[in-house]
């Protein structure tokens, strides 16, 4: 068989000249194979810059959704407050007969609200409206509803509207001035007595305005869409108020985003979304039912979605950019190859196998190498190219070498990156104003060991402190670990003050403090103790945290030592410590576990003393 082949083959090639046979060779070896796997590469490029763009849309309204939903449920809660205020009742649900209580009444409710209806931005008016006639309206925070225009509407015709409402807290848009939305809340008493409403006028462009002003690079739009397909907030504020005709899924189940329409989740191949006359009182109806458009809808906590309409003439756009790219560089590099093949033919053996022999010496690693020339022919260029080639391949790997160690230090900042930070500091923000609302001076306390813990270990941007930091992080931890296990810990200091400004890299104390609590279970032991020592000694500086709890077995201890023990809780742990220390220190720098089962541990890092940041190092 093998035979035939080649006797086939030679007869094919026989009148050919070297130079034909050459490209006949490449076109049937190379050239085919590289144009089918070339067709292959793209069409899996496509579909995998499709999916990409996908994830990255759906990533997108998961965040924007989640942004509203902690905005809206702030507006709520104020709403809330004002309308459950056990005083507000009381005073609403009198009878008045004396105008001494009547003034009284008007003093606390400017005085308690006035500063309520500040705590959030974007309030336009706030108004606590009753129907109680023997209370007065004093045109600031009391009304009664009259012949006036409130909502866009006669003001006892909105009183009434919302009254019957089944829902005790309800937002609205303000009809013809899409720049305002209203949120209500009933104010009832105990008996089920319906005693006023709050209202707030919210400003739209405070609210909502940033998040959906231009999304998607102007390839798309955003909307807000209330439990009963009422837009709230949309990119085009002209379809504010209007209703929402589409289905979507009713929970967000799929890690995968899903293109939501018509027929929950499936794109549908019909014209792009239009607006028209609903069928109910005239209300404006945007169908999204049967829409070419990606449509993503997220829901939140209270039946609302967040809805994504993004434009696919945008993907199609980069999808045809990408392929013009590929097939110019595919074709670049085609007739690039086919030249080089040419110089080929007019090659000598000797030239080749001098050019093979330096060859040999680059794939062992030496980039030094050089090829002298001194015909002025393609093989001349040729050995040019060789000389340029191997220049600059040792500034590739030099290059390489660096990326890899970039790419590693990223790597451990993306582990500190996986929580929002400002979502944090907004959280513990909040819930420290609820706690001095509460006057709660134990709350107060652990919110500030957690702002102060929080503050180092979320910033990104640094990976060396000075020693002084990273001890006030650790005492932040023992702090909150005090609230959790009050009086059954004692921690002893053994600080030595010249070591302070000194450089040191970040988190290297508290992972270890944190595993006498997680693995040493101090908390569970009498007279437990836990002595955190640091100081200088000549050129170096030692780290030690000692604990009395229940210490490491004899295997375990040997695995952490070898660096193959994984366990619970581990991956921010001593192997992390030792491995940023080799990025940083080297050799130069130590990492020592000592334990004996069921009575103590110690662990002890050693590291140059400098007053300058470290740098990662070439070779850990």
């Amino acid at each position: 068989m093998r035979l035939q082949l080649e006797k086939l083959i030679i007869g094919f090639t026989r009148r050919l000249n070297l130079r034909s046979k050459i490209l006949t060779l490449y076109v049937l070896i190379l050239l085919l194979p590289t144009l089918a796997l070339g067709s292959g590469a793209v069409y899996m490029i496509m579909r995998s810059f499709h999916h990409s763009y996908l994830v990255a849309a759906d990533e997108s309204v998961r965040q924007t959704a989640k942004i509203v939903d902690f905005s809206k449920m702030s507006y709520e809660l104020l709403a809330v407050r004002s309308a459950t205020d056990g005083e507000l009742i009381a005073r609403l649900s009198r009878d008045y007969t004396d105008m001494a209580d009547i003034v009284d009444t008007v003093n606390y409710v400017d005085r308690t609200f006035l500063i309520t209806s500040k705590y959030l931005p974007g309030i336009a008016d706030f108004r606590i409206y009753h129907t109680n006639e023997t209370l007065v309206q004093d045109g600031q925070l009391l009304w009664r509803p009259e012949a006036r225009m409130v909502s866009g509407m006669d003001e006892r015709a909105w009183y009434k509207e919302v009254s019957e409402d089944p829902h005790s807290l309800r937002w609205s848009t303000v009809p013809g001035n899409p720049n305002q939305i209203i949120l209500t809340r009933k104010i009832i008493d105990n008996s089920g007595t319906l005693l006023g409403v709050v209202y707030i006028l919210l400003n739209y462009d405070a609210v909502f305005g940033e998040l959906f002003d231009h999304p998607f690079d102007n390839g798309g739009s955003l909307y807000i869409v209330d439990d009963n397909g009422r837009v709230l907030a949309a990119t085009e504020r002209e379809r504010i108020g209007s209703r929402i005709k589409a289905d979507w899924p009713d929970e967000d189940a799929s890690q995968e985003p899903q293109a939501a329409t018509a027929d929950g989740g499936k794109e549908q191949g019909t014209d792009t979304a239009q607006a028209g006359s609903g069928a109910s009182g005239g209300t404006p109806v945007l169908d999204l039912t049967g829409t070419k458009e990606l449509l993503i809808a997220k829901p939140l906590s209270s039946g609302w979605h967040v809805v994504a309409l993004i434009h696919m003439k945008y993907m199609d756009d980069q999808n045809r950019a990408i392929l013009l790219l590929i097939v110019g560089v595919t074709a670049f590099f085609l007739l690039l190859s086919i030249s080089l093949m040419m110089t080929i033919v007019k090659n000598i053996v000797y030239r080749i196998r001098k050019l093979g022999t330096r060859m040999s010496d680059v794939s062992r690693g030496d980039f030094e190498v050089t090829v002298r020339n001194w015909e002025q022919d393609e093989l001349g260029e040729l050995e040019k190219l060789f000389n340029s080639m191997s220049e600059r391949l040792g500034r590739l790997v030099e290059d390489i070498t660096q990326a890899g160690l970039v790419e590693r230090e990223q790597a451990f900042k993306a582990l500190q990156a996986q929580i929002n930070p400002h979502f944090i500091y907004n959280s513990l923000g909040l819930l420290r104003w609820r706690a001095l609302s509460a006057q709660d001076e134990e709350q107060i306390r652990i919110i500030d060991a957690l702002t102060t813990f929080y503050r180092l270990t979320l910033n990104n941007r640094i990976s060396a402190i000075r020693i002084r930091d990273e001890l006030e992080h650790v005492k932040a931890y023992l702090d909150i670990c005090e609230f959790r296990y009050p009086g059954r810990v004692r921690v002893e200091w053994d600080i030595d003050e010249a070591a302070l400004d000194y450089y040191t890299i970040k988190t290297i104390l508290q992972p270890i403090v944190e595993n006498c609590y997680v693995h040493g279970a101090i908390f569970r032991k009498p007279d437990a103790v836990i002595r955190i020592s640091v100081r200088k000694a000549g050129d170096e500086i030692g780290m030690s945290v000692f604990d009395n709890g229940k210490g490491i077995p004899a295997d375990r201890l040997k695995e952490l030592d070898q660096g193959t023990y994984i366990g619970k809780g581990n991956g921010f742990g001593t192997a992390n410590i030792k491995e940023r220390l080799a990025l940083y220190f080297g050799g130069d720098a130590s990492f020592l576990v000592e334990s004996v089962s069921g009575q103590w541990t110690r662990v002890t890092v050693k590291f140059p003393a400098s007053f300058a940041e470290p740098a990662l190092r070439r070779e850990p």
